[in-house]
């Protein structure tokens, strides 16, 4: 009987409050079971960098990929985080001093060619001569990656498709899922030839995994709370998986030094120098305003129209975490401002759809609501912000100097966050013309530079 472990994470987005400890711990567990001479893997299941965090934004990933590194990890998959809130330059050259595979089974090049920096599977072959197959695929935003400028297919076809095409190479396949848990349970039913299936993406978590059928399902949950471990048993003669067990550790129940508080704020320094760069110069302070109208989300509305050339913009001024002084903005400014991996965003609206939506959007609820997930990384909703979307007088509505009637089509700019359908179900099915890979904070700063000329 051979026993093979594997550590694995998934959904961290840059959180590293626990990082140290937790890389330790890899380190640790993995030399350990080496020196037992048991087989030992660690993986991680995608969104690993997330721009919300200094120092991702400032060394454009390439210090995340430094610290899997570190943390000996084998192979990753790549998460929406990666793949859709950089550009595709940024992507393929995130990988380059990767010592770890990268293991995406469903993203392509618009040309067909698969990218060379992602692998469709990986092999392993243990010391006994256990043959381990290792497959990844992420979730598919199809109209994101696109844009880009790559192309993404159906990661669970996809994956069924390479399982099966290597299931005679191998005696253990092992899933790095970015899909989702719906996804992954069709997954398990589907392709029986999956033994373990890491999954992520929705953040679940599986305390002691979970079976659907033969196939083990494991998940850390989000924001590096957790450590997951799994266990194989396999008979090395019949080459047959005889059992498998899951198990998770708390990472903030890992020992913790002084030096591990002091790295995980020198990473939160590094990140800002290295952001230090001045973008343009504010002629006026922009103080912001959670539940009303504000200088600085004005002056955001005007950047938005500006850039996207709509006839009117519509935000929440959640948005903002903090004003802008008078003086230099400079990159971390600006990333300390709108951290939010968001998009702006360009949809076409007939005039009544136009005012339904705007009188949706003075739900007086909404300010107080907490928004979790969506790109959104602040905390509450806020007002939200109408720039040249008004009401006259008269209670007509205008869009621009545009009266908004039926059978005249209006363009919004706004924020990808929104299109998803959650506070404006009619912006799933209307048009949209996402700007891509621009960040709103990146609008925002071409603007303030445009006022400098």
């Amino acid at each position: 009987m051979e026993t093979i472990h594997f550590y694995h994470t998934n959904d961290v987005h840059s959180h590293f409050e626990n990082w140290p400890q937790m890389s330790r711990f890899l380190c640790d567990k993995k030399r350990e079971h080496l020196t037992n001479g048991e087989a030992c893997y660690v993986v991680d299941i995608g969104d690993y960098v997330d721009r919300s965090h200094p120092f991702t934004e400032g060394t454009n990933g390439q210090g995340n990929i430094r610290l899997l590194n570190e943390a000996g990890f084998d192979a990753v998959t790549i998460g929406n985080n990666e793949g859709i809130t950089m550009s595709q330059e940024a992507l393929s050259s995130l990988y380059k001093d990767a010592k770890f595979k990268v293991i995406v089974g469903n993203l392509f090049e618009q040309d067909g060619e698969r990218p060379s920096w992602a692998l469709p599977y990986t092999i392993y072959v243990t010391g006994q001569g256990t043959r381990i197959g290792v497959i990844g695929a992420t979730a598919q935003y199809t109209t994101f990656y696109s844009k880009l400028g790559w192309e993404v297919t159906s990661p669970r076809q996809e994956l069924k498709r390479i399982a099966k095409s290597i299931v005679g190479e191998t005696d253990l396949v092992v899933c790095l899922s970015h899909m989702g848990i719906t996804e992954d349970e069709k997954l398990a039913m589907e392709c029986p030839e999956i033994d373990v299936l890491f999954g992520a993406h929705t953040h679940h978590l599986f305390h002691e995994g979970k079976l659907v059928g033969d196939t083990l399902l494991a998940a850390t949950g989000k924001y590096g709370e957790y450590v997951g471990h799994v266990t194989v048993h396999v008979d090395v003669q019949a080459k047959k998986v005889m059992d498998m067990t899951a198990e998770l550790y708390r990472s903030d129940q890992l020992t913790r030094t002084e030096e591990d508080i002091q790295q995980v704020n020198a990473l939160i320094e590094s990140g800002k120098q290295a952001m230090a760069e001045k973008v343009f110069y504010n002629s006026e302070p922009l103080p912001q305003n959670l539940f009303g109208p504000s200088p600085l989300a004005s002056f955001f509305g005007r950047a938005l129209i500006a850039y996207t050339q709509a006839d009117c913009a519509l935000f929440n001024a959640g948005i903002f975490l903090g004003g802008l002084e008078k003086g230099w903005v400079t990159r971390e400014s600006l990333h300390t401002l709108l951290p939010h991996p968001i998009n702006p965003c360009i949809i076409t609206l007939d005039g009544t759809e136009l005012l339904e939506i705007y009188e949706l959007s003075l739900n007086e609820e909404w300010p107080r609501i907490e928004i979790k997930g969506l790109g959104f990384r602040g905390t509450l909703m806020g007002a939200m912000m109408h720039e040249r979307l008004y009401k006259n007088r008269h209670g007509k509505l205008y869009a621009g100097n545009r009266e908004v009637v039926s059978g005249q089509a209006y363009t919004v700019a706004t924020l990808d966050m929104f299109t998803f359908g959650f506070f404006f179900p009619s912006f799933q099915q209307a048009k949209k013309d996402y700007c891509m890979p621009e960040l709103i904070r990146d609008v925002l700063g071409w603007y303030g530079m445009e006022l400098n000329k």
